[in-house]
């Protein structure tokens, strides 16, 4: 229908991160050769759809994730800050208690509240921040599709502030593989959907919350 609208959230594919560390908003961080399938598949499941506008978080792993959806649609890629990766204190170390940085006691107070969360950008002020992202590429795209490229936080809170649930949770409970498509479709303004693929399902071999 004519005043349906689609905005899809494209979580990157994986990284080429063999050394286990947490790289949140750090740079220098690029797709592996599954991520970059991952891509692909991503760019095959839009080709079919009505997308007429792509935005993307800044990060070079969710650039890489995006250029094969704009060559294959046609579409300029529009950098958008809010899609960016939350915040964490814990970025550029290994995150486990043996060789990662929980053995050190100065990290501990981090850790002291789960629900905001105290070890980095509190969840509320993530879901915001995207949800006016989304709001930008609803108007944009509106009664077509549009493609948010970002990451597995931003995404899942994102999704759980528009389900009417609460923003904390277990991070293994996250529904949002790497490459996955969360959907929310509108009728004119309101939101009467939200739904979830995988389409690079063959190259998801697992599923790292710290990506």
């Amino acid at each position: 229908m004519a005043d349906t609208t689609i905005v899809h959230l494209l979580r990157h594919g994986e990284v080429d991160n063999p050394h286990g560390i947490i790289y949140g908003r750090l740079p220098g961080y690029h797709l592996s050769a599954s991520g970059r399938a991952m891509a692909d598949a991503a760019a095959d499941y839009f080709a079919g759809r009505a997308v007429v506008a792509l935005f993307c978080s800044p990060l070079e792993r969710a650039q890489e994730t995006a250029r094969p959806v704009a060559e294959r649609l046609g579409l300029p890629i529009v950098t958008d800050d809010r899609l960016i990766e939350s915040w964490n204190h814990f970025e550029g170390q290994r995150f486990g208690v043996g060789d990662g940085s929980l053995r050190h006691p100065v990290h501990w107070p981090y850790l002291a509240n789960p629900f905001r969360p105290s070890w980095g950008e509190p969840y509320r002020q993530v879901a915001v921040r995207v949800q006016a992202a989304v709001e930008t590429a609803r108007e944009a795209a509106a009664g077509r599709e549009a493609v948010c490229v970002t990451h597995q936080l931003p995404i899942w809170v994102t999704r759980r502030a528009a389900e009417g649930h609460r923003l904390w949770h277990n991070p293994a409970m996250r529904e949002c593989a790497l490459g996955s498509v969360t959907s929310f479709t509108y009728s004119g303004d309101q939101l009467t959907g939200v739904s979830y693929t995988v389409p690079a399902r063959r190259q998801v071999t697992r599923d790292d919350a710290a990506q």
